[in-house]
């Protein structure tokens, strides 16, 4: 049977605490039982908790109850031990760990509870299947680089609470339980047993109520918001997720920045213990889009795209003759470095740019000897060739790569392929950081299917000053006051000043086609709120997710997620969804409807 903990049973420290200093003290330690290893006259017993490992030693010396219950004790065993803690035998230190030079000699010792052989090892750097290691996450949890990861996201949440404190922000919870939107095209519906019929949504973000705290009078907001958004999942996605969510209130673009851009220096300072004085750099969305092909541009490298439109506008090469005359144009990178790619190599590029819609991928290797190889150099001009060398500076051991499309087509296939590029050369150094921070992007973008223009952000983001005359002579062209953080390629976070002028949010509104009863519906508390004084206001969300995984060098966010999802959005673990109670599912007056061709509820 199990033992229970006494009275007498206080833990004194964690595992991984004790070193030499605490020779010859008096410790209890409790945790998980790593392994254990039998020398017939000696037991040793790797005793793991969250912060580490200790040795346990059992000999000569030790009581033979203990000695016998130590080599009983198997791998997950829950233990309570206590001992003295003493110096390894000569030749027993063990360097790789930071408990090495110790252990703690076992004078009692309780097994709290026994396990089963764990379906897989609990080590760090598992290569077991990531659904397995999900379906026991309890287990996976119990992995000391996992667990660092969860403990390290704990800390850094709780220097963001001790920054925005300092700093002015009133910490305050909105709700969980909001209206769904009239669209409700991502929401998750709670429905209500009270009103029945009436559902409430889960928050895709907490943007309207802090807004409506602006508006209260809560000048600084400052909120560790969970967020849902039924939406197909990638690396860095989940249906639901934590956003550090500010507001500011008589705050421009640039107050925001700086302070949010001091944010991240201060958790660089206190975690790492690293100071970055130097001030971000600053981007206009344009720019980023002309030379990265991305507004979150990963700028630890170059392969920066070029226009090569006007180097072969007159050409008779039909492909890239035919995207200039669309309105497309012709732009390329140069791979420094890239002619040691083989042909194979440089076929999986030109797949890897169709998955982005390009219809192909035009190339030059100019190898280390002075040999080129090309796609296209045969049906260019001799001047045309060297024009596109000179534009993309090449020279020998560089590879070209070249998109002809519509710029929408061009910009994210070469984006991503830059990147794609560097992976592949070993460029991106995970512990590298270059923040940077993306501006002026354009109020509006254009749906070709719709034939309307939607918001960027979202409607309440304000123009920039300069560019209100062009609202209706000229909607594309304006530009917002909207501003993302970006870290090695992947935004961070965002936001934007909002609108606060009544006359100008109707004037949005009517450019977007939402009509007065639209926007009542959709949006009237708040715009009720907005009569009674209204300060100026702007704000930035983290996705504290990508945050913490950045940080510590990991790729997928669910290693920094105690109860991930996965791709489907379900919980491997608990099996979530799940089928309702039909019981349940009547006193909500609900109904399930079954689709013809559907063997499953639907």
């Amino acid at each position: 049977m199990a033992a229970y903990l006494t009275a007498e049973d206080k833990r004194t420290c964690y595992c991984a605490e004790l070193s030499a200093k605490n020779i010859g003290e008096t410790v209890c330690v409790m945790g998980w039982a790593q392994r254990q290893r039998d020398l017939g006259s000696l037991i040793f017993i790797d005793l793991r908790d969250r912060t580490g490992i200790v040795q346990l030693a059992f000999g000569e010396t030790t009581d033979k109850e203990i000695f016998d219950m130590a080599f009983n004790v198997r791998a997950e065993f829950v233990l309570c031990a206590h001992g003295t803690v003493r110096a390894r035998g000569e030749g027993a230190v063990n360097k790789n760990l930071p408990t090495g030079e110790i252990e703690i000699e076992v004078t009692s010792m309780k097994v709290l509870s026994k396990s089963q052989t764990p379906p897989f090892a609990i080590v760090e750097n598992s290569d077991v299947k990531p659904e397995l290691r999900l379906k026991h996450r309890y287990l996976d949890l119990r992995r000391p680089d996992l667990a660092r990861n969860i403990i390290a996201r704990s800390e850094i949440t709780k220097i963001a609470r001790d920054y925005y404190a300092e700093n002015g922000f009133i910490d305050i919870e909105t709700p969980c339980l909001i209206k769904p939107s009239p669209e409700g095209a991502r929401d998750y519906l709670v429905p209500s047993r009270v009103h029945k019929g009436s559902f409430y949504a889960l928050p895709q973000s907490p943007q309207l109520y802090k807004q409506l705290l602006m508006c209260a009078g809560f000048d600084r907001y400052f909120q560790i918001a969970r967020c849902f958004r039924d939406e197909d999942l990638r690396a860095d996605r989940q249906p639901e997720f934590t956003q550090l969510d500010t507001e500011m209130s008589f705050a421009t673009a640039d107050d925001v920045m700086q302070m949010h851009e001091g944010f991240i220096k201060y958790l660089f300072e206190r975690y790492f213990g690293q100071k970055l004085d130097y001030d971000f750099p600053r981007m206009p969305w344009k720019e980023a889009m002309e030379r990265y092909g991305s507004d979150k541009p990963d700028i630890r490298f170059g392969f920066e795209l070029h226009d090569l439109s006007d180097a072969v506008r007159d050409t008779e090469f039909k492909v890239f003759r035919g995207a200039i005359d669309m309105g497309g144009s012709v732009r390329g990178i140069n791979v420094k470095g890239g002619a040691k790619m083989t042909r194979k190599e440089i076929d999986a590029l030109t797949e890897f740019v169709k998955s982005y819609r390009a219809k192909g991928l035009a190339w030059l290797k100019w190898a280390d000897n002075g040999d080129i190889s090309s796609s296209y150099a045969k049906f260019l001009t001799e001047s045309e060739n060297e024009a596109i060398k000179t534009v993309l500076e090449a020279e020998p051991g560089d590879l070209l790569l070249i998109v002809a499309d519509k710029n929408a087509v061009v910009f994210d296939s070469l984006g991503a392929l830059r990147r794609h590029c560097a992976k592949k050369m070993g460029l991106l150094d995970p512990h590298e950081f270059k923040f940077l921070w993306v501006t002026e992007f354009p109020l509006l973008e254009w749906s070709e299917e719709d034939n309307r223009f939607y918001a960027m952000h979202h409607p309440f983001t304000s123009p920039m000053d300069e560019d209100l005359e062009f609202l209706d002579s000229a909607p594309g062209r304006v530009r917002a006051k909207a501003y993302d953080i970006v870290l090695n390629g992947t935004e961070l976070g965002g936001g934007s000043v909002r609108i606060h002028d009544s006359e100008l949010q109707a004037h949005m509104f009517d450019l977007l086609g939402v009509t007065k009863e639209d926007a009542e519906e959709k949006f009237g508390y708040l715009l009720e709120a907005f009569k009674y004084g209204v300060p100026p206001h702007a704000g930035l969300a983290f996705g504290l997710d990508r945050l913490v995984a950045l940080l510590l060098g990991q790729e997928d966010i669910r290693d920094v997620i105690a109860f991930p999802k996965v791709q489907n959005a379900s919980e491997l673990m608990s099996g979530a969804p799940g089928i309702a109670d039909p019981k349940g599912l009547e006193e909500l007056a609900i109904a399930i409807v079954k689709e013809e061709n559907d063997s499953e509820n639907a």
